[in-house]
């Protein structure tokens, strides 16, 4: 992804770059070696120092800020890019527009950037999403079919749809890391109090040790989309 991003002009030397959702600083830290200017923001503390922590020990220089996507505190027109990495959905998109063109520099870039594992193309993605409803009936997250683009409610004159692209991708995973995975989704960690999480994942360990070796891949499909910022600002 890293690679693709940069071919479309994300992350080269000199960018100044604002991370929105950055987690731990997936994006931060897998481009800022290439000489972009990083500055990462979480709404979670917890987040932000692991952040912090795994730059230090990769002997990166990113900035780091708990705050909300849509309250950066950052200047007007500072950033040539904001990049959104599998969170740009829980953002509130009437708050964080006039954000995002606040403070990027005029024709500055938007990208967003997704990936799903595909429950209908790999058995072991559909077998954990059939466990996690058994738990949680209510778990929108299930059946995958692929992302087709649509333009987002959201895009106005402000912004122009600079590319899309899409593409399949196997993602290697241990038992262990793929039971944090789904731990940490919305379906279990986010909805399941803590008596009812250690239930599924200790069946869910069995599962995996019935259908899979020690170390597997699933099958997940990518996906980014890059805008630009016209020139018209607040």
């Amino acid at each position: 992804m890293s690679c693709l991003l940069r071919f479309f002009g994300i992350g080269l030397p000199g960018q100044k770059i604002l991370d929105l959702g950055t987690g731990t600083g997936v994006i931060p830290r897998a481009l800022s070696k290439y000489g972009a200017k990083f500055t990462g923001t979480d709404l979670s503390e917890g987040q932000i120092s692991a952040a912090i922590r795994l730059s230090k020990d990769q002997g990166l220089d990113i900035k780091w800020k708990v705050c909300p996507a849509e309250e950066t505190g950052m200047p007007d027109n500072c950033f040539d890019i904001v990049t959104a990495c599998q969170c740009w959905w829980y953002f509130d998109k009437i708050k964080v527009i006039p954000e995002i063109k606040r403070v990027l520099k005029p024709n500055g870039k938007l990208a967003l950037l997704f990936m799903n594992w595909l429950p209908f193309q790999d058995n072991v993605a559909g077998m954990t999403e059939e466990l996690v409803l058994n738990y949680n009936p209510d778990w929108k997250g299930f059946g995958f079919k692929g992302n087709r683009y649509t333009l987002p409610l959201w895009l106005n004159d402000d912004f122009k749809l600079n590319t899309y692209h899409s593409f399949r991708l196997s993602v290697n995973f241990t038992r262990e890391s793929w039971r944090g995975r789904i731990r940490s989704c919305r379906g279990i960690g986010a909805s399941l109090s803590k008596e009812e999480v250690g239930r599924f994942d200790s069946e869910h360990d069995q599962m995996l040790k019935k259908i899979v070796p020690e170390c597997f891949a699933v099958e997940h499909e990518a996906w980014f989309e890059i805008y630009e910022l016209t020139g018209r600002k607040l």
